[in-house]
């Protein structure tokens, strides 16, 4: 019986990434150099070659994924928010109504953007030559984006796990791996768990960067330099806002973080397997920080080694818990015939970059 019971026991299949800095520096230089002489047009391809140098060394159980996106679709994408931007921009000058208007209608285009991004990001992704697909409508896009951003902000971000619950579960709930689905059911208590410590640091580097404000206000107003005292405001007003926008990206990455784990420990494929994901939160942001610090003292020169650290240590922390063989699961999706059908697919769409 014990034996039989083990039988069953889950199997984690953690990620593996084989890819190494200096491969990637070589197709990093040449996508900078070629977008340079090209004035960011080849930019659309060079996102495709890097992409398919993360995905092709991706691995879980000994197999890669496949990114197959074209660097056509990426440019139109590319143009046609490009368009509407400058659209945008040149209407607003004419008439400040007519460019409220059209901000509003990019508003509520936003979840069909993000819907058919998510759809077009799905569907150029494969592993073992079976395609993901995502099924969500403009609707569930509208609700877990538009709502969930509204709840959070309406709330000082105390009801963030929420609009987090909704959009994860949006996400996953409707993404399919050949005719085989993803379920997510994250539990708040959960989320509000890591929504805790990510709140408290805001709170904290709130205060503090409120504190050196009023401290240079007082400052300003004891003072008796005349005209200088413009130039000091400005540098008070620059002196809080970059803390404060410091605090929030360090906050959001502990937040971000912790959402991943509880999302993907909580989202099963196919009914048994569940995904897996023990990322450190200060690990992680240790990472993010010592490769930003790098990054900038070499003048971007090891940045390629910063993404594939980052990358790599992403890609170890998350794995999937097999309860039995992939390649059974494999078979069954071949034999329904969803891993042919889905060839089509790589026809379909652009990239809005969401």
């Amino acid at each position: 019986m014990q034996q039989a019971a083990a039988d069953h026991e889950p199997d984690l299949k953690r990620g593996e990434f084989r890819g190494n800095a200096r491969e990637y520096f070589g197709i990093w230089i040449v996508n900078i150099l070629l977008t340079i002489l090209t004035i960011g047009v080849y930019s659309a391809w060079a996102k495709v070659r890097r992409n398919r140098y993360f995905y092709g060394n991706s691995y879980v159980d000994s197999h890669s994924f496949d990114y197959h996106a074209r660097g056509l679709q990426i440019l139109i994408g590319r143009v046609i928010v490009i368009a509407y931007i400058v659209i945008y921009n040149i209407v607003l000058t004419i008439s400040p109504i007519a460019g409220i208007v059209l901000g509003l209608l990019m508003l509520l285009l936003l979840p069909w953007i993000v819907m058919r991004s998510l759809r077009f990001n799905a569907r150029i992704t494969s592993y073992r030559n079976i395609r993901f697909d995502f099924t969500g409508k403009t609707w569930g896009a509208f609700v877990a984006i538009i709502g969930g951003g509204l709840v959070s902000f309406l709330s000082i971000g105390i009801l963030a796990p929420f609009a987090s619950r909704w959009l994860y579960r949006y996400i996953f709930n409707n993404l399919r791996y050949g005719d085989r689905r993803f379920e997510s059911d994250p539990r708040l208590g959960a989320l509000y768990r890591v929504w805790l410590p990510a709140f408290i640091i805001f709170l904290v580097g709130a205060a503090i960067a409120a504190g050196l404000g009023a401290l240079a206000i007082f400052s300003i107003a004891g003072s008796d330099m005349g005209g200088d005292n413009e130039i000091q405001l400005i540098l008070a007003m620059y002196g809080v806002l970059i803390p404060t926008l410091v605090i929030f990206a360090v906050s959001g990455i502990f937040y971000r973080v912790g959402v991943r784990n509880v999302v993907m420990n909580a989202t099963v494929f196919d009914g048994r397997h569940r995904l897996f994901s023990d990322l450190g939160r200060r690990r992680y942001f240790w990472i993010v920080l010592s490769n930003f610090v790098i990054s900038v003292i070499t003048l971007g020169l090891m940045r390629p080694w910063a993404a594939v650290r980052e990358h790599r240590y992403t890609i170890e922390h998350s794995g999937i818990l097999v309860d039995g063989p992939l390649d059974d699961v494999i078979s069954s999706i071949e034999r329904s015939g969803s891993a042919a059908a889905a060839e089509y697919l790589d026809i379909e769409g652009f990239d809005f970059g969401f």
